[in-house]
């Protein structure tokens, strides 16, 4: 018994000894792979051969899954050997599946792999992975949250809402079951995105409601809770712009505000939350700041207040350039290309054509970064295209750039946005009465208007009060207006109210009565240099001119002649510049993906007559 017993000691002290010595070979090679990997400049084939050394070793199985991970994960971030990367995963997915409690290994693994399936338009590999990872991690709350969420959010790039909701009420409820209502907060108010994306707004407003009683009632990290108030104060806003009410989303703005500035005083608390549920934030706090410059600059872009799009539009890309030094996150990509489209539009109003043609052309450089960025713009770009050509009165070129917006967009606000353009191009042109009468009547405000957005429906009684301008039918035109008036006030739609009463003053000049023509021009005048809208300023002043004239107010007649004079140079010397640059070739690019090079022109090729 005593000889056993000595034996069974010595067997047990090799085997320690072994288990000792695997230890150290294993510690020591992790230790210089860690360290190649994180030299400045990373040296990773030196970092994966180390990790390749462990093999030869034949480790145990846990050793030998999470090396895969590993190697996986640096070749996957580091390298273009996507192939090495999947087989890698592939091998720590199928090992650690094997091996009891060895969860963060294998969700990670699955996690990794299905990103890359993506990544190689591997999607229906991706799927049942993610499937199988969610089914069997219910005992992992941290890995169950994050996989659910990798799920939807795949199922969304996808354009599948129906199931990124389904999969995103599967977390919310899971959330609740394990104790986690921030967690819950965070997968409800991600399905009332997705909802308000899809218009499906009578689900939206109980969601929101419910999103709100959690958020305000949850005590935790301040931080936390303040980023569930901006992502849900994020979503009101947008809804609220969404619908074209740019007065009343002003307390909700007032509020998202000064809970960005309240995140900004905050430190990030270094403490773990209890539940492992709780681990995931929405947005880095600095997105949050570049979030809120964002939906800021949408609504004094659609309030009218142009000066001060500007002016945080500056403030968000300053913010933006610096980030981007440091993090690739594709969100900050989309930020940018979302404040360049409004800033464009306030350029066009305030006669910044060349500018914007260059803001565009910059758009157009960061989609050819990215194939999904495109997709995701495409239909934008040309419609910014197609309203630069409007402005430099290339009307051709306008209606095919807005048809191939037409036929990439699926944005039901997005397409009354183009084919209220498209209509006012079919107006100028004067002959185009067939395919005129056929858009009017897709975007009659009087029944059916296909949006719900306010600022649209008065859009569209502002085209239909222009088309019977121009048809000679003033009493009709008078209606159609009124009506574009008392929305635009009613929501503090400041250009939609400047181009109506300036119509309005017009009219009245056309049927004599110029007293109510003062009436209109004067105050369209004063609202328009308040935006500043140039050509409402060009117009006006021209009205002004001949009223004065017509009333024998001969000083005023001249000092209003001066001010279009000025407003003519302005806008010619711009138009010059514009049509000169080389980025004006855009304006005929209607097929496939933005051209790469602009060949410059000798000069412009455009009619000057409507500008003076």
């Amino acid at each position: 018994m005593a000889a056993q017993a000595a034996a069974a000691a010595q067997a047990a002290a090799v085997q320690a000894a072994q288990a000792e010595a695997a230890e150290s070979w294993y510690l020591a090679l992790l230790g210089f792979a860690e360290h190649f990997r994180t030299s400045s400049p990373p040296k990773i084939r030196l970092c994966v051969h180390c990790l390749q050394a462990v093999f030869p070793f034949k480790p145990p199985q846990r050793i030998e899954a999470r090396t895969h991970l590993q190697l996986g994960s640096v070749l996957y971030h580091h390298t273009k050997n996507s192939e090495q990367a999947r087989s890698h995963l592939e091998k720590a997915w199928l090992i650690s599946q094997q091996i009891p409690q060895f969860e963060d290994v294998k969700f990670e693994a699955a996690s990794l792999l299905s990103e890359l399936y993506c990544q190689e338009n591997s999607v229906d590999a991706a799927k049942p992975l993610l499937r199988k990872a969610i089914q069997i991690s219910q005992q992992t709350p941290y890995w169950h949250c994050r996989l659910l969420f990798q799920l939807a959010q795949l199922h969304t790039l996808e354009k599948d809402l129906v199931s990124a909701c389904d999969l995103l009420g599967v977390g919310a409820e899971y959330a609740r079951v394990v104790g986690s209502e921030y967690t819950r907060a965070l997968f409800l108010l991600s399905k009332g995105m997705l909802l308000l994306m899809e218009r499906k707004l009578q689900e939206v407003h109980p969601l929101l409601t419910l999103c709100g009683q959690i958020v305000e009632n949850w005590q935790g990290n301040p931080i936390q809770k303040e980023s569930l108030r901006v992502f849900f104060l994020v979503l009101q806003v947008t809804h609220y712009l969404d619908a074209g009410q740019v007065k009343s989303v002003k307390p909700c703005l007032k509020q998202l505000q000064q809970c960005i500035q309240t995140i900004s005083t905050l430190h990030d608390d270094e403490i773990l939350p209890s539940n492992p549920a709780d681990l995931f934030h929405w947005l880095p706090k600095e997105h949050m700041c570049v979030l809120v410059y964002l939906v800021t600059v949408m609504h004094s872009m659609q309030a009218g207040y142009l000066e001060k799009a500007q002016k945080y539009t500056d403030k968000a890309l300053m913010q933006l350039e610096k980030l981007k030094m440091l993090d690739c996150s594709p969100i900050l990509s989309s930020f940018q290309v979302i404040l360049l489209e409004h800033i464009i539009m306030c350029r066009l109003v305030t006669g910044h054509k060349a500018t914007a043609l260059q803001e565009i052309s910059q758009v157009c450089q960061l989609c050819q970064q990215s194939p999904r960025l495109f997709s995701n713009h495409a239909a934008q770009l040309h419609t910014l295209l197609g309203l630069y050509c409007v402005s430099v009165n290339c009307m051709d070129n306008a209606e095919a750039q807005f048809t191939t917006a037409l036929r990439l967009t699926n944005h039901q606000e997005l397409w009354a946005f183009i084919v209220t353009n498209l209509a006012s191009v079919y107006i100028r042109e004067g002959n185009r009465h067939q395919e005129l009468y056929s858009l009017l009547e897709r975007i009659n405000p009087d029944h059916s208007f296909p949006v719900s957005s306010h600022c649209l429906r008065a859009a569209a009684f502002y085209v239909r009060g222009l088309f019977s301008f121009f048809q000679g039918r003033y009493n009709e035109a008078k209606r159609f207006l009124r009506e574009t008036l008392k929305m635009s006030n009613a929501e503090d739609l400041n250009r939609l109210t400047a181009c109506s009463l300036v119509l309005l003053g017009h009219i009245f000049y056309v049927l004599g009565n110029h007293r109510e023509s003062n009436n209109m021009v004067v105050p369209a005048m004063q609202l328009a240099s308040k935006i500043p809208d140039m050509s409402v300023q060009l117009w006006s002043s021209a009205l002004l001119r001949d009223l004065n004239k017509a009333c024998g107010n001969a000083m005023d007649a001249h000092e209003a002649a001066q001010m279009h004079q000025n407003f003519s140079q302005q806008l010619l010397q711009d138009h010059i510049e514009a049509c000169s640059l080389p980025e004006h070739n855009l304006i005929t690019w209607t097929d496939g993906p933005p051209p790469v090079q602009f060949q410059a022109q000798n000069g412009p090729n455009t009619s000057l007559a409507s500008l003076l």
